[in-house]
């Protein structure tokens, strides 16, 4: 067998996988792989942001610090349309009802475009407002608002690709996103050394050890980059020629869902479905952003040294967590195509499957993590300070890791259902009203080891509520008949 061969073996396109009957884990596994590799690609696109902005100036790196904050409130805000077509597309899928899927599909690429463009204006409107909210300093405030403009005006492209991956995912489609993110993010790297320092001592040229054609192409163009804002271009554009691949994918219907221009037509009984099962989601995204921007304020309690561990800790945390959040996606695809099938029973084999994967695997990486937590707090940090009090916050947090997996399975579940108020109010509860005052509380009481123990106590408490929960059964209530209604699929013609 060739790489070729063993590494096309390694995944499956949804005419492959079988979501509503057979094997529960390789189907869970083809979908939750990709979604991993994906979700790595996303966390590349951040780190080439940093690592080149942090070459460029120390005010450009404190700038995306104050902006990102507000990419993922907007994001989250914007997030719910893309669970409720995600969910919808789902159901539908699973119950064989393929014209409703597309039409799903195609109300939610036209209200996800409608929201882009009013955040987008929000946020451009108002980027000064809430930088003073957060602090910044009066070097620092310019810049970011220069990249935040750039971003909120690119919005549309931004959002519009995690619209398509969602789309995508709900029909059971998660290679076809993972290999457009991936040029994406190739493009995104390529692209931001030249935008932000153009062709005036560029320190890829010399990494490359090509600065006689930096020399070139300098006397050439005379361009000097765009500093910060060539970042935001970067990311922007290369977004934009994502979205533009996926448009044509889904257009085309070759691949995964399939959207049509004729039903792109606002429907109001539509969009009344998409903001039932919206809001939740996006009340739990932005629930999720405030709840780390808050707990900044508990961390600035104590001395810079622990907010660098803490920085540690959370970087860490992000990583470990990312095979959790792919399998709360994988589930809550699984879950809604099984639901719409009518194969309550297939759902819940597949929710309760993926929390004990989840429970095991992530307790694993956390003993790992355990008992090598001073190494792993080093290698981010040359403080030895630093090093240990990062080490010390892995290891309150890490025997934990694993009811974290539980309760993404569990929320992904009751997504998957449509029942997204239930995922948001368990997210809510976990993070505002357990780990919030308690790391407020054992803060002052404890000292910075009352921080730690929140985020034990919250990840234990997160996961046992989401089984509780999921075993009350509420969530077999869910009925993919209410998103049907007489205009559902009115034109499945070619456009």
């Amino acid at each position: 067998m060739s790489v070729t061969d063993r590494v096309s073996a390694l995944f499956k396109g949804p005419e492959e996988l079988e979501l509503t009957s057979g094997s529960i884990a390789k189907p869970l596994l083809y979908l939750s792989l990709p979604i991993v590799i994906t979700n790595l690609f996303q966390t590349a696109y951040n780190i080439a942001d940093t690592f080149w902005l942090g070459q460029y100036s120390t005010d450009a790196l404190a700038a995306i610090t104050f902006a990102f904050p507000m990419v993922f409130l907007l994001i989250a805000l914007a997030l719910g349309i893309s669970v409720a077509g995600s969910v919808l597309v789902a159901q539908y899928v699973g119950a064989d009802e393929e014209e409703r899927a597309e039409y799903a599909a195609s109300q939610t690429v036209a209200f996800a475009a409608v929201a882009a463009v009013v955040l987008g204006a929000i946020g451009f409107v108002f980027v000064d407002e809430f930088l003073v909210l957060l602090g910044a300093s009066a070097d620092v405030t310019p810049l970011a608002t220069s990249y935040m403009q750039v971003y909120s005006v690119g919005l549309v492209a931004v959002f519009g690709f995690a619209v398509f991956v969602s789309l995508m995912r709900g029909y059971g489609d998660t290679v076809t996103p993972m290999l457009v993110m991936f040029g994406s993010v190739v493009l995104n790297i390529l692209l931001d050394p030249l935008l932000i320092f153009g062709f005036d001592q560029n320190p890829l040229f010399g990494y490359l050890g090509l600065r006689g054609l930096e020399s070139q192409l300098f006397a050439l163009t005379g361009y000097t980059g765009s500093g910060i804002e060539g970042a935001a271009i970067a990311t922007v554009f290369s977004r934009l020629l994502a979205l533009v691949v996926g448009l044509v994918i889904m257009f085309q219907g070759t691949r995964g869902v399939r959207i049509r221009l004729s039903q792109m037509k606002p429907d109001a009984d539509y969009a009344r479905r998409l903001l039932d099962i919206g809001v939740p989601a996006s009340i739990e995204g932005t629930a999720r952003a405030l709840s780390v921007n808050l707990l900044l304020v508990v961390v600035a309690l104590f001395p810079d040294t622990v907010a660098a561990a803490y920085g540690i800790g959370t970087r860490v945390f992000s990583v470990i967590f990312l095979p959790a959040i792919a399998f709360s996606q994988g589930v809550e695809t699984m879950t809604g195509q099984n639901i719409g099938a009518g194969k309550l029973d297939r759902a819940e084999y597949a929710n309760h499957y993926g929390a004990k994967v989840m429970l095991g695997a992530l307790t694993a990486f956390g003993a790992v993590v355990f008992l090598a937590a001073h190494p792993i707090a080093a290698v981010f940090t040359q403080n030895p300070e630093v090093a240990a009090i990062g080490a010390e916050f892995l290891r309150y947090a890490a025997l934990t890791f694993g009811f974290i997996g539980v309760m993404r399975s569990y929320s992904g579940g009751f997504r998957g259902a449509g029942q997204t108020l239930i995922a948001a109010v368990i997210s809510i509860a976990m993070l505002g009203f357990i780990r919030l005052p308690i790391a407020w509380v054992g803060a002052h009481r404890l000292g910075v080891e009352g921080l730690w123990i929140a985020f034990a106590v919250s990840n234990v408490l997160g996961g046992v509520i989401s089984y509780v929960w999921f075993e009350r059964g509420t969530w077999r209530d869910a009925d993919v008949t209410e998103a049907r209604g007489p205009s559902a699929a009115p034109d499945a013609t070619d456009d």
